[in-house]
């Protein structure tokens, strides 16, 4: 398919679902670049960290529910391409939320195709996953001929929802419009690898979390697994490339349109294992990398573990203070288990080549986590705090609580090397006035350095001692 670069979406109104979000914003600005009439950006949140640039380039940003018919329509209503790319339950904890997975995975899709039957909308790109054909099986170089993974053996809700979704919306391709015009709704599918690049908002920040704790103890499964990336700029001019796919209009294709009908595997095409894919994002921000591995049965168990922990958990999975479980089954067998897919037909029917390599893109995505690092407070892994704030605490229990719980063996451990109760409370005055005067130095330092988080860093160096203040000390030298 060779066409201009602009090739229907010049004087087009588009309609973006999860606009706001991080490959729903690159792609509102690279329609609007290209010449969109108008470029809208549906999503849940009135603000993300992308919706004032969307806003300075004239992207109209409609706040809804994707489960909502009024607010589909109000959004989906005058337009003439839509790109679906709004979906939920992707990691971590939201994939245990199947209620809401489905809600507007599913029904959410219902409303979509519902709205561009009523408004005549002819063209609807939906973005997918690979998860539609991958369920914890290895395959090498995959391609779109491979059949839908069984509904009922999919080990998430996630999958299986955007599974059904998918079909739903190519099972509609070529349907006529309700008002008999002679025209008709074509749609495809993107089906992308794991997404990464500057501002990824799902998997990356996640593991960097993680790492910075020290709560990535093992890699998982062999180290010749391999699995696909796609940085975010390449999966853009993919979905574009579908949408100009669809267009009925093009000479000598005889009014049918090439991607009508179609799904498409998108990725850089450099397959790779995760772990050895994100060591130099980890490296660049000093975080140790794994050294043990874990089997992916063993891995599997620990996966099935918190799952079951957070679905006793369940009422409150959307609360700020519930953490992200460590692992989940479903992502035990996206690191753990060898799946890559071609885009030949991609190339072949689209004209999609990766514009960015994988080092280009891994270059800019460390170059932003390096930006993100300096404004932000740095500090110790977990087993750091645990030991400095569980020491404090014990050390005030021993010296001034009376004998309750665990106190009085603490207490008889104390008095074997301090010999006495006034040198316990001298001890633990004398770490105190310590902590106090960490604190004051590092507070004193950091407006000099890093004046944003001056306060933080106070209430850390105070709680953590040498801990903290040494990550404060290597930032003022560097």
């Amino acid at each position: 398919m060779h066409l201009s670069e602009n090739e229907g979406i010049e004087d087009n109104t588009f309609v973006v679902t999860g606009g706001l979000g991080f490959v729903g914003s690159a792609l509102c600005l690279e329609l609007v670049r290209r010449g969109a009439r108008q470029v809208r950006a549906f999503d849940l949140r009135l603000t993300s960290p992308w919706s004032d640039d969307l806003k300075n380039h004239g992207v109209r940003l409609i706040q809804g529910d994707l489960t909502r018919k009024k607010d589909v329509d109000k959004a989906l209503r005058g337009a003439d391409c839509v790109f679906h790319l709004a979906s939920y339950g992707m990691s971590g904890k939201e994939m245990l939320q199947f209620g809401r997975v489905d809600e507007v995975n599913i029904s959410g899709t219902c409303l979509v195709l519902e709205a561009c039957l009523e408004f005549e909308i002819r063209r609807l790109v939906y973005v997918s996953t690979y998860n539609v054909v991958f369920g914890g099986k290895e395959i090498v170089n995959g391609n779109e001929s491979l059949p839908y993974f069984a509904i009922d053996d999919h080990v998430d809700s996630y999958g299986r929802s955007k599974s059904i979704a998918e079909q739903l919306i190519l099972k509609h391709n070529g349907r006529p419009f309700k008002k008999n015009s002679g025209k008709r709704l074509y749609t495809c599918a993107i089906r992308p690898a794991a997404i990464y690049g500057p501002g990824e908002e799902r998997h990356i920040p996640r593991i960097v979390s993680f790492a910075k704790l020290g709560l990535l103890p093992f890699k998982i499964g062999d180290s010749n697994v391999k699995t696909d990336w796609v940085y975010v700029d390449n999966l853009v001019l993919a979905i574009i490339l579908a949408s100009m796919g669809l267009l009925d209009d093009i000479p000598n294709k005889g009014g049918h349109p090439v991607a009508a009908g179609q799904p498409y595997f998108i990725s850089d095409g450099s397959p790779i294992n995760s772990f050895e894919f994100l060591r130099p994002l980890l490296r660049s921000l000093d975080y140790d990398l794994p050294k043990a591995a874990l089997s992916v049965s063993h891995a599997l168990i620990l996966g099935r573990l918190f799952s079951a922990i957070y679905t006793v958990l369940y009422p409150w999975l959307n609360r700020w203070w519930l953490p992200q479980p460590l692992i989940l089954p479903a992502e035990v067998y996206k690191v753990g288990v060898t799946h890559y897919f071609s885009f030949l037909k991609a190339k072949e029917e689209l004209g999609y080549v990766p514009m960015v390599s994988p080092r280009e893109g891994m270059a800019a995505t460390i170059s932003y986590w390096q930006e993100r690092k300096r404004k932000t407070l740095d500090g110790p892994n977990i087993y750091a705090w645990l030991f400095a704030v569980i020491g404090m605490i014990s050390l005030f229990g021993v010296a001034y609580l009376p004998d309750i719980g665990p106190v009085p063996l603490l207490r008889a451990i104390s008095l074997f090397f301090f010999r006495s109760m006034w040198m316990i409370r001298t001890v633990f005055v004398l770490s105190m006035a310590a902590h106090l005067g960490e604190g004051l130095y590092a507070w004193h330092l950091a407006k000099m350095v890093d004046p944003a988080n001056a306060r933080a860093w106070f209430w850390q160096t105070f709680a953590l001692g040498f801990f903290s203040l040494r990550f404060l000390l290597k930032r003022a030298k560097s």
